[in-house]
């Protein structure tokens, strides 16, 4: 059901600070940072090879990362976001299993359907699914 691994999100608690380790130190071609709104974050995207970083701050205090950061201060990994052919598909196939989805299916940072999934249902890990 699940494709390719298409980005690996990190909390950081200082974006700008983040953006330029991986344009800067680490050489990776970088976007520039976007709010999403509807997810209270501001995101930038670092392109690899063979996957993306998100890189992803709060976007007011009522951002879901502000509780996050509030935790790790430090900032830490978040989630893991795999793509799918037919999101509402595998939520029907997913929500038939017992898994439990955090929400319903929203537009992501990429522009399109994304849905969360509970993390004590995937060993520890929040995972969004992506439609492509």
């Amino acid at each position: 059901m699940i494709g390719k691994l298409n980005h690996i999100a990190i909390v950081v608690p200082d974006l700008t600070a983040a953006a330029a380790l991986y344009r800067d130190t680490l050489g990776a071609q970088v976007s520039n940072p976007r709010d999403v709104p509807e997810h209270g974050v501001t995101t930038v995207f670092v392109e690899l090879p063979n996957t993306k970083i998100e890189l992803l701050h709060p976007l007011g205090d009522q951002s879901p990362i502000a509780k996050f950061l509030a935790k790790n201060p430090a900032g830490g990994m978040h989630h893991l976001c795999y793509e799918v052919e037919d999101i509402k598909a595998a939520a029907a196939r997913l929500t038939a299993s017992g898994a439990r989805s955090l929400g319903d299916i929203k537009t992501g940072a990429h522009g399109k359907p994304v849905l969360f999934l509970h993390p004590k249902d995937f060993c520890g890990t929040l995972i969004e699914l992506e439609e492509v």
